[in-house]
């Protein structure tokens, strides 16, 4: 198959950015979207040219490093997947593909379709933690969890902080990202001690980090590659809330 694809292209965070169009001929259906972009990248260095940057690591799904836009939609069309997990066979032959970074302030562009996303990092360093102490780790059977609680402290777990909910969302709000990182730990019992702390210091930081303001267009919930459910927020606001009205300090960040 053929694709033209029109990508982003922004030499550095202070530069202008534009897009310019490249093509992709003989693209396998097998390859997956990483895969062709490397292929693309072959290209370009054979030419002499700059190679599209593009975060990416495991390529399995699980680090959460790659993601941009395909064509407005964070990490492509197919639901429940990340850009290294979507293969080409997804795509029409001489479709036209527009890839551009996540657009958020409290994202900025690197270069190209990298940004810097080390204001998630801020908001798990303000109470993504557990520090109580609890001496050497039990059997994991001596502590009761119900099931249903376990069940969901698995489901938010799961995110990779890969930002696409942020990207997706219209406001750039990053209350899915912490909500699953604030649920995790204050549905185990381990993170019961510090949860009203620990919910005050994260959304503190993610407020200061400069993302926006959820309106549950529920956007994120759509593009979300794990598929985290947006009641994550509901149970962070009221944790939120019963600590205001407790006066609860946030926890001492890391």
């Amino acid at each position: 198959m053929r694709l033209t694809l029109k990508v982003w292209r922004q030499p550095g965070p202070k530069a202008p950015g534009r897009f310019v169009s490249y093509e992709a001929p003989d693209v396998s259906t097998h390859m997956s979207f990483l895969e062709m972009l490397d292929v693309v990248n072959e290209r370009l260095a054979m030419k002499g040219e700059s190679p599209i940057a593009f975060d990416h690591d495991c390529r399995e799904g699980i680090c959460g490093t790659c993601g941009f836009l395909i064509d407005g939609v964070a990490h492509g069309p197919l639901g429940g997947t990340t850009v290294c997990q979507l293969h080409m066979r997804h795509f029409q032959d001489g479709q036209t593909l527009t890839l551009e970074p996540w657009r958020a302030r409290a994202f900025p562009v690197l270069r190209d379709l990298v940004v810097n996303r080390s204001a998630f990092d801020r908001v798990i360093q303000a109470g993504g933690y557990i520090s109580v102490p609890t001496g050497s780790a039990p059997e994991a059977n001596m502590i009761p969890v119900p099931k249903a609680d376990a069940d969901t402290a698995f489901d938010a777990a799961a995110c990779i902080g890969c930002g696409a909910c942020v990207a997706q969302c219209p406001n750039g709000a990053a209350q899915l990202f912490t909500a699953a990182k604030v649920s995790h730990l204050g549905l185990v019992p381990q993170g019961q001690p510090e949860r009203l702390g620990r919910v005050v210091g994260m959304v503190e930081a993610m407020e200061q980090a400069g993302f926006g303001s959820c309106l549950n267009y529920a956007e994120c919930e759509a593009v979300c590659p794990k598929e985290i459910s947006i009641d994550f927020i509901a149970r962070m606001n009221r944790d939120y809330l019963r600590a205001k009205l407790r006066g609860t300090p946030p926890i001492p960040p890391r």
